[in-house]
């Protein structure tokens, strides 16, 4: 069962929240004290955090930093502000998604279920995808070539992980970065560049060329 962790300081939207959650056979953990946020997460080892902004002590992007530091977990903003820089600063600090508020529980709901769909559920139940001797281990993040290991970081697994289920087939530009970011008009498209270049060089440190191939004017595949 996937475990949820709730830091929202007000209290009654807090618990609505966890209820509507419950309702759907997700297990709740719900932060009170707001001075030790990471420590509670390093505890609970949730699946996905709902993060609010204003927070007491230190706000909310200063907690998606520190949680960042330690897991590639997803993180949902809850907020009232409604300014583009704030959605901005949010995915710079490595959120997954912004939800402003009020919202609507149904909608909420789905964004959870998608992006744990999107991080945890494995094709055939395995923890790793191999493809030209290339071992991608789901479980922590990395890939492995003969005897050598890269750690990949979260956007590097995201897309090495979407474009590894579908071998064969073009994946569109738009569409990875979707994945990636849920709303691709707050993100440079040359963003999208850079990561796959990473990750390239990656797979070239281990040995291997022309893992990622590109479709000028449609995007990347795997062969």
């Amino acid at each position: 069962m996937f475990q949820i962790m709730i830091v929202e300081d007000d209290e009654k939207v807090r618990r609505i929240v966890a209820d509507t959650l419950r309702k759907w056979q997700y297990e709740v953990i719900e932060v009170s004290s707001f001075e030790r946020i990471l420590d509670e997460f390093v505890k609970g080892q949730p699946h996905l955090v709902l993060l609010d902004v204003n927070l007491p002590m230190y706000d909310g992007f200063y907690w998606c930093q520190q949680i960042r530091s330690v897991s590639k977990v997803p993180i949902i903003f809850l907020s009232s502000r409604s300014q583009n820089m704030d959605v901005i600063m949010a995915i710079n600090m490595g959120a997954d998604d912004y939800v402003q508020k009020p919202f609507d529980l149904s909608i909420l709901v789905a964004k959870v279920s998608a992006l744990l769909r999107r991080n945890y559920t494995y094709q055939d139940g395995s923890m790793q995808i191999s493809h030209r001797q290339l071992i991608f281990h789901l479980s922590n993040s990395s890939i492995q070539y003969r005897e050598q290991t890269e750690e990949l970081s979260r956007n590097e697994f995201i897309i090495l992980q979407t474009l590894m289920r579908n071998i064969g087939k073009i994946v569109p530009r738009d569409e990875l970065m979707q994945v990636l970011w849920n709303d691709e008009q707050f993100v440079d498209d040359n963003t999208l560049t850079v990561n796959v270049n990473r990750l390239r060089r990656k797979i070239a440190l281990l040995g291997i060329e022309d893992f990622i191939v590109t479709r000028k004017g449609m995007g990347y595949l795997i062969e």
